[in-house]
């Protein structure tokens, strides 16, 4: 145990791994109390309860149990409380304590949080985690207010505040619990509702470093302030901007015969933004996702494995990433030996870490993939499974993205099914901190240099 504690404490960025194996032992507990279950409901297993706390903390959605109808009040306000505290962080959260405390974070444990937030080493991270805080105050504020005046056409005061406020922060930390059994479908028609869950959701989605940045810009105009962004938030600003059109396009083209055939125009572009939007890992939905067809749900695992940005709400092996493996690739294939952009240049290094990254993501949800293949379909044969493969890979890619669509296969998962996506889950949120912690090593071991032969590639 001392050596354990050591350890954690040599390197700091496993705080954070610890801390949310910690939140989940806690929610785990608590959602397994019988004042936390629903009137009438099952009682909820021990299992069914840490695969509800993981993915809450994970910010993910995925449910294996009913959010309005099996658990109370009370449940529903561990739910939102763990989805809120992931959505941000803890790092996040305990650092800034420790700063209104009067502690002072090791050098360690300040570089890595830096690092963790996208600022410069000469930022104040006092000042950096206040306005963290304060952006998540005032967005999911501001989206309360909105969702508290719609609904008041809907339900009594109260019952209009608590679905506003659980909703709101849902929406803004990606994780997409709703209080409805079917997501938001039944307001796959209204305006206001699509509207500001569609923006929360790419808000917290963009990444704080880059509403920082925004916030420094906005000032000098539109032509300097673009000028004066850093590389970062110009490949986030264009590369959201690009899925979210790109995916809005498909859905549109793929579904327009399909699951939009029946709706009018305004309400197909709208049915297809909002899908567009909430595969960036957020996990609403406004249509049925088992009635998409397999080209949208293919291109929907596309835009889930890709998800939002660094030092965000959201999951996925981030858009950043993706731009940078694209530049590269296309230099590349040009003959070029560096990525040159926006007067700017790539390391080596950030290649290589993207690159990396991606790797990583694509073994573990193969990985993934395989073993739940293996523990849900191994005794059914090909010509019997009906499509179950898609909904297993669907199902995998939602989990490590921590997106929260489901074709219908989560409330059906074995026991052995529902510890697998459990880890995927954690996995997926998780992921980056991992980079952080193998960073944060005191020894970096400089291996012997051998004589280069180089292996061909293509």
């Amino acid at each position: 145990m001392p050596q354990l504690i050591g350890s954690i404490v040599k390197y700091p960025a496993r705080n954070l791994v610890v801390w949310y194996l910690v939140l989940l032992g806690v929610g785990t507990i608590l959602l397994t109390l019988p004042i936390c279950w629903g009137e009438g409901a099952n009682p909820v297993s021990t299992l069914d309860a840490c695969f509800t706390a993981t993915s809450a903390c994970c910010v993910t959605g995925l449910a294996v149990r009913s959010t309005p109808d099996d658990f109370s009040f009370l449940g529903q306000l561990v739910i939102l409380v763990l989805i809120q505290i992931g959505g941000i962080g803890i790092m996040t959260l305990t650092t800034f304590a420790m700063f209104n405390l009067g502690s002072k974070p090791s050098l360690r444990a300040r570089a890595i949080l830096t690092e963790t937030l996208g600022a410069k080493e000469d930022t104040e991270l006092d000042w950096i985690l206040k306005h963290v805080l304060m952006v998540t105050a005032v967005c999911e504020g501001t989206g309360f207010l909105i969702l508290f005046i719609r609904n008041l056409f809907l339900y009594d005061v109260l019952t209009a505040a608590w679905h506003a406020m659980f909703h709101s922060i849902s929406a803004f930390c990606n994780a997409g619990f709703a209080l409805h059994n079917d997501s938001l479908m039944q307001f796959q028609g209204d305006v206001i509702v699509n509207l500001t869950i569609g923006t929360l959701i790419i808000v917290g989605g963009i990444g704080f470093p880059v509403m920082v940045d925004l916030n420094k810009a906005w000032r000098r105009g539109l032509v300097e302030g673009w000028r004066g962004l850093h590389i970062h938030s110009k490949f986030m600003l264009v590369g959201t901007s690009f899925l979210l059109v790109a995916g809005f396009v498909s859905v549109l083209f793929l579904e327009w015969n399909g699951a939009l055939a029946e709706m009018p125009l305004w309400k197909k572009i709208m049915v297809a933004s909002f899908h567009s939007v909430t595969c960036r890992t957020a996990g609403f939905n406004t249509i049925d996702i088992a009635s998409l067809t397999n080209a949208t749900l293919f291109i929907s695992m596309i835009l889930m494995l890709i998800g939002a940005g660094p030092c965000s709400t959201g999951g996925g092996f981030k858009v950043s990433t993706i731009m940078v493996m694209a530049l590269h690739a296309w230099r590349t294939f040009h003959g070029a030996t560096r990525i040159n952009i926006a007067r700017r240049t790539i390391p080596g290094e950030v290649i290589q870490a993207a690159t990396a990254t991606a790797l990583l993501f694509s073994v573990v949800a193969i990985v993934g993939l395989t073993l739940l293949l293996m523990v849900e379909q191994s005794g059914t044969p090909h010509p019997n499974s009906q499509g179950l493969f898609l909904d297993a890979g669907f199902e995998v890619v939602s989990a490590l993205g921590t997106v929260g669509l489901s074709i219908g296969l989560t409330p059906t998962l074995s026991d052995m099914g529902k510890m697998i996506i459990i880890v995927l889950m954690f996995l997926g949120r998780i992921g980056p901190i991992s980079v952080f912690a193998a960073l944060s090593m005191t020894e970096q071991v400089v291996p012997v240099e051998y004589p280069k032969e180089e292996p061909l590639i293509g």
